[in-house]
């Protein structure tokens, strides 16, 4: 009796965000594949009734401050489908995007939330565990090949940035009106290659993500430098440049020329719009806030971690991020209006080819996306140590190989598929709603003990509606996706 009333406080203390003295621990590395993880398997996950001590969080003891864990959750966050922002405030009008904008970051910050609620109650801070925890090894199995699905996307999408903007950099460095054929340096795919040996897998064999804080920082710089080139080019740029009206020029996007049909309107700013495409700015939005993969690690390695010091860092993040998504959006719009791209530096390229700011913003969104890749690669390597080697200790040699084939499935993905676009428009119409609405819900729900929340709690009930719009969400997507498919032939929604 006396070990079940400790027990029960010990819980207690957890569900109010404290961590017991005797148990001040921080968190386990990549994959939680030490002997303390064995054990956690053997002894944390069984039923409800509490017989024994729950460890919290036993593992290493955080070292990453504060500040690095923001640029690391906002480097996260930030991917490339900034690029495509302006474009989705093209097809629903500025009050429409604005409100989705703030509805996404709020549903993002509830939705993480729910994901630290949970890993206090049962004292983990890996998101395969907290399946395990909820619904045994299935639970477990469906949460680590949802993310592993997502983060490869996301990967993907940012190594196909390098592989089709990384040559036409070279071509102007090099002051080449048109591409050389045959030259290794301007080979996309060669490119890659050497981009990722050289800069993602050293970068990728760090211990730990706290260690990634510095690139992330010079990452988020970067797109930092992006933002403001887009609001002084609102400046400069008007709807007539070099006697070529926007709305009598050609519009490409997504492989097709199409005609601007209202032209007297197509340089005016539009508070509500519609079109066929509109229904693609939620996802858009969506898929621009998905963070949850890398909570958990980040939580991890955070000092002194604790529920409501992770729950500030994930607010000031999605804040700071919800700040130059609408800034990009806004002036990214006003700047070429209807004629915005989906991805927003084709547009600037098209008005001046040459122009020097344009080609430094150009850089810096490489570096930006390359920089991503590391951050984004550790929640997949824990996932599958997780699924793979749940109970052995930390490798470097098992470190060091998951991350390499890693980086050579996505390489063979980025060079042999010719439309990825579909891939990543089935991928993120499925893992973008998992990860933020369906399973941090689900598992708050299974994990909160009834003697905590009823069933029927205020908290549980507002849970059960966040899965049930996730729910919903995921099947508009899937079928605008497939309506798309049919009509055209090809996806219009990128990853992450």
């Amino acid at each position: 009796m006396e070990m079940q009333k400790m027990g029960e406080g010990e819980c207690t203390e957890r569900l109010n965000g404290t961590i017991p003295d005797s148990e001040k621990a921080s968190t386990l590395e990549d994959g939680y594949e030490g002997e303390e993880s064995a054990m956690m398997e053997q002894e944390e996950f069984l039923p409800h009734i509490v017989t024994k001590k729950l460890s919290q969080f036993t593992d290493f003891e955080g070292k990453t401050s504060f500040g690095m864990s923001v640029f690391n959750l906002s480097n996260a966050i930030m991917g490339s489908g900034i690029l495509g922002l302006a474009y989705a405030m093209s097809t629903t009008g500025i009050v429409l995007f604005v409100v989705l904008l703030i509805s996404i970051a709020l549903l993002s910050s509830y939705s993480i939330h729910l994901l630290l609620q949970c890993a206090g109650v049962v004292g983990i801070r890996a998101y395969e565990q907290l399946g395990f925890r909820a619904f045994g090894h299935g639970g477990k199995v469906v949460a680590a090949v949802i993310i592993s699905m997502h983060n490869i996307g996301a990967m993907s999408s940012y190594l196909f940035i390098v592989k089709s903007e990384l040559p036409l950099v070279i071509q102007t460095f090099l002051g080449l009106k048109e591409r050389t054929e045959g030259e290794w340096y301007m080979d996309g795919n060669v490119l890659i290659i050497i981009v990722s040996v050289g800069v993602i897998l050293p970068l990728a064999l760090m211990k730990h993500l706290g260690y990634l804080g510095y690139t992330s920082g010079l990452s988020l710089t970067c797109m930092f430098f992006f933002l403001v080139s887009v609001i002084y080019k609102k400046f400069q740029i008007t709807c007539s440049v070099n006697g070529t009206h926007y709305e009598e020029a050609p519009v490409h996007y997504n492989g097709r020329n199409t005609t601007v049909e209202h032209k007297d309107d197509v340089c005016v700013a539009k508070f509500f719009t519609g079109s066929s495409e509109t229904a693609y700015a939620i996802p858009i939005l969506a898929f621009a806030f998905v963070c949850h993969p890398e909570v958990l690690p980040i939580y991890t390695e955070l000092r002194r971690a604790s529920k409501r010091r992770m729950q500030n860092v994930a607010n000031v993040s999605i804040l700071a991020m919800f700040i130059m998504y609408l800034l990009t959006a806004i002036f990214g719009y006003l700047t070429f209006y209807g004629n915005v791209e989906a991805e927003m530096l084709h547009t600037y390229i098209k008005v001046d080819p040459l122009d020097q700011l344009i080609l430094s913003v150009r850089l810096a969104v490489l570096l930006a996306v390359t920089l991503t890749v590391p951050v984004v690669l550790f929640p997949i390597r824990r996932a599958i140590q997780q699924l793979l080697f749940p109970k052995k200790d930390f490798s470097w040699l098992r470190h060091i190989v998951i991350a390499t084939c890693l980086l050579v499935v996505v390489n063979l993905l980025v060079i042999f598929v010719p439309n990825i676009r579909d891939i990543f428009g089935i991928i993120g119409a499925t893992s973008a709603p998992s990860l933020i609405f369906i399973l941090p819900s689900i598992f708050y729900i299974r994990l909160v003990p009834n003697e905590k929340e009823s069933q029927l709690s205020k908290s549980k009930i507002q849970a059960a509606c966040f899965a049930a719009l996730g729910f919903i969400f995921m099947v508009m997507s899937l079928s605008f996706i497939v309506a798309d498919w049919v009509t055209t032939g090809r996806s219009s929604v990128g990853g992450h």
